[in-house]
């Protein structure tokens, strides 16, 4: 599945099938994907989670986020509607280095991408914008708040993850439908305006006379 319109048969006189896309959700570990896949899904969101153990704790960074019990293993999947003619597949990436190799397959087909941040551990994103970056898949930062986390400027996020001008760098309640979905729209919205952009013909070279 990567995105378009459904097909049906021919000469049948129905209304328009959805655009669907697929959007990734990343970022680092305990970050808040699951949350936010779970607030905005109209279905009940696929979840591929796993106690946190004993024998993980050498390899799985708990500080700051030390009440965690469970990590994503594989994948969240979910869906949002956000009109009659665009439908979005959600798919949250697991946060561990040791489950990177997934990130390929999932990455596949992808419109675009919502890179989820922490303030208080800014520096595990940067493994995320680089993965996107690097495979010039669009991509929106969302700042979830976390409850006594410092709140920076967008300006400031943009200089600490030397992000692009163009890369839209939005706050986010990962708990909350309509903050999740005004992010969603972001991406969209900026991967469009890219496909737009790459488009347009280059401007021929001025003849020297």
């Amino acid at each position: 599945m990567v995105f378009g319109r459904s097909k049906r048969g021919a000469g049948a006189a129905s209304p328009a099938e959805p655009v669907t896309l697929k959007l990734l959700v990343a970022g680092g570990f305990g970050v808040g994907k699951t949350t936010l896949v779970g607030a905005v899904s109209e279905i009940k969101p696929l979840r591929t989670e796993e106690a946190l153990t004993e024998a993980g704790r050498p390899v799985d960074d708990t500080a700051g986020v030390e009440a965690k019990s469970t990590t994503t293993v594989a994948m969240d999947f979910g869906r949002i509607t956000i009109n009659d003619g665009l439908v979005l597949y959600l798919f949250g990436t697991p946060g561990q280095d040791r489950f990177w190799f997934l990130w390929d397959e999932l990455a596949q087909g992808a419109l675009g991408a919502v890179v989820l941040v922490d303030t208080r551990r800014l520096e595990d994103s940067f493994a995320g914008i680089d993965y996107f970056e690097r495979r010039k898949i669009p991509f929106t930062v969302a700042v979830n708040h976390f409850d006594g986390a410092e709140v920076y400027p967008a300006d400031a996020i943009r200089e600490a993850l030397d992000l692009d001008a163009e890369v839209p760098v939005l706050d986010c309640d990962a708990r909350r439908k309509e903050s999740v979905r005004d992010v969603l729209v972001s991406v969209v919205e900026h991967a469009m305006r890219r496909a737009v952009a790459a488009q347009k013909p280059e401007p021929s070279p001025a003849r020297v006379r």
